[in-house]
């Protein structure tokens, strides 16, 4: 399903019972993220997005936790389950394992091409509802947007939600990211792309080549399809709007931009168009992030905006982070839903995999394998180390097929009993995310990599491995069909 604005996804969370409207005065400084963070940590079935209708300092409503359920975060998507997109990425590409990584690799690009001429590609359209408003020049500034200062030791207000599109310097592919901006003042924020991401790839290139302006359009709002791609860990020269536009099943329009020249997406509810000085930086942060820490303060991009434009009504979408589960956890399991069949093209025993809330995405994943051979998850271990982001990964428990990594309690159970800590693990240093405060050396530590599946002779185990303790099944269904008679309901 595609919505062709914001406004239509939120008339559909309110049908569907998960929106919640709060007309009462709020505080976009800090008592707005109070408010969503307790209703992300509360019983799941109250969770709701939040549209305040009354914010302190502004004309603009403010929708918060529109992703924050895994309900939402399907029909944000186009499904009615998450599990869904596993199916329909799945049902895009070659499910058999590929012999070998050339026709790996050329299936990868069998998939690229089909999304390429599924008539998917963005179209440019002339006029646009995110233009009914222009501001450029003196007019160019951050005036009467309701951004949030979500924490109290945060370095100031924060833009959480943004669609970051740049285009590389050298090749003039696009590159939409999802990157945190801080308000230095109403003309000039901070841009916190980090080490890995796309946008941080095009200022270095920028810089080598004596570029001395990196045109960048911030994108707030539109169909949330196209907002949540900006975080899809997609691979280098891919374009996201086209993931965005497979996965409404319509393409995603985009418009050119005022004062910059970039496309950004024409249904939007806002857009900061400006440029950033590859070898201009200031000091960004601190700030709460999904860590659960503070960030701190570090030397950063400086984004110099040229123009504003917005729809007459806008509707300013935001988030917030901070110690999880909150509104970001399900923003992630559609990343793990989705990439679950890729990572089984390059890695074919893989069964399922898991990213507990707790580990914050990049500390933990679970994954289940089909194991064959000795030194089978060590295999896995390393290879899903040498797949994109997933080198920043600093903890990969490898588990046997029957196990439910989904499971979180289960995981941790056969984790804990199937391990021998001097000879199932693997340590050793590389790539860790740039927002790692534990490492000992920026963007640099040390990494985990458990094998907890059920050891072989071969990987010299000399015992007998013992059975698990399961009940007969003849039992277990004359006690399902008794159960009435027990009187325990």
């Amino acid at each position: 399903m595609a919505y062709k604005n914001l406004r239509e996804f939120i008339r559909l969370l309110e049908k569907g019972g998960q929106l919640a409207r709060i007309t009462a005065p709020v505080d976009p400084y800090l008592e707005i993220t109070e408010i969503a963070d307790r209703v992300s940590k509360g019983p799941l079935e109250k969770d709701k997005a939040l549209l305040f209708e009354n914010v302190i300092g502004s004309d603009m409503p403010v929708l918060i936790n529109m992703f924050g359920h895994p309900k939402r975060m399907a029909w944000a998507l186009g499904v009615r389950e998450l599990e869904e997109l596993n199916e329909k990425m799945a049902r895009l590409i070659d499910p058999s394992p590929p012999k070998g990584l050339g026709p790996a690799l050329g299936r990868a690009k069998d998939m690229l091409g089909a999304l390429k001429s599924a008539g998917l590609k963005p179209k440019i359209v002339k006029n646009a509802p995110v233009q009914e408003v222009i501001k450029t020049g003196e007019d160019a500034t951050l005036a009467g947007l309701p951004i949030l200062t979500c924490w109290p030791e945060d370095g100031g207000p924060y833009i959480t939600l943004p669609t970051v599109i740049t285009r590389d310097p050298i090749t003039g592919v696009r590159n939409v990211g999802m990157y945190r901006l801080q308000v230095y003042d109403e003309r000039t924020l901070g841009m916190h792309w980090q080490l890995h991401k796309g946008g941080a790839e095009h200022e270095r290139e920028a810089r080598e080549a004596g570029v001395e302006r990196i045109p960048v359009a911030v994108s707030l709002g539109g169909d949330p399809a196209v907002v949540w791609s900006g975080s899809a860990p997609l691979p280098p020269n891919v374009d996201e709007f086209l993931l965005a536009g497979w996965l409404r099943g319509r393409p995603v329009e985009l418009v050119k931009c005022v004062s910059q020249p970039l496309e950004v997406p024409a249904h939007a509810e806002i857009v900061i168009e400006g440029w950033v000085d590859p070898n201009e930086r200031r000091m960004e942060g601190p700030f709460g992030d999904h860590t659960g820490y503070y960030t701190p303060p570090d030397l950063y991009p400086v984004l110099h905006i040229t123009a504003v434009t917005h729809r007459k009504d806008a509707i300013y979408p935001t988030t917030v982070v901070g110690l999880p589960p909150m509104e970001d956890y399900w923003m992630g399991k559609a990343t793990e839903r989705l990439f679950l069949p890729l990572m089984k093209l390059f890695q074919g025993e893989i069964v399922d995999w898991n990213m507990p809330p707790a580990g914050v995405f990049h500390n933990l994943i679970f994954v289940s394998i089909k194991k064959r051979y000795p030194g089978h998850a060590r295999k896995v271990i390393n290879g899903l180390w040498g797949m994109g982001l997933m080198a920043l990964t600093k903890a990969i428990v490898i588990f046997d097929e029957d196990v439910d990594v989904q499971n979180e309690q289960e995981a941790f159970f056969h984790m804990l009993g199937n391990v021998d800590w001097s000879r199932d693990v693997i340590i050793q240093n590389g790539p860790v995310d740039a927002l790692d405060h534990a490492s000992y050396q920026f963007a640099f530590g040390g990494k985990i990599g458990i094998d907890a599946t059920r050891k072989l002779p071969e990987e010299g185990y000399t015992r007998e491995w013992p059975e698990l303790v399961r009940m007969s099944d003849e039992i277990k269904e004359r006690v399902t069909r008794r159960w009435a008679l027990y009187g325990l309901d």
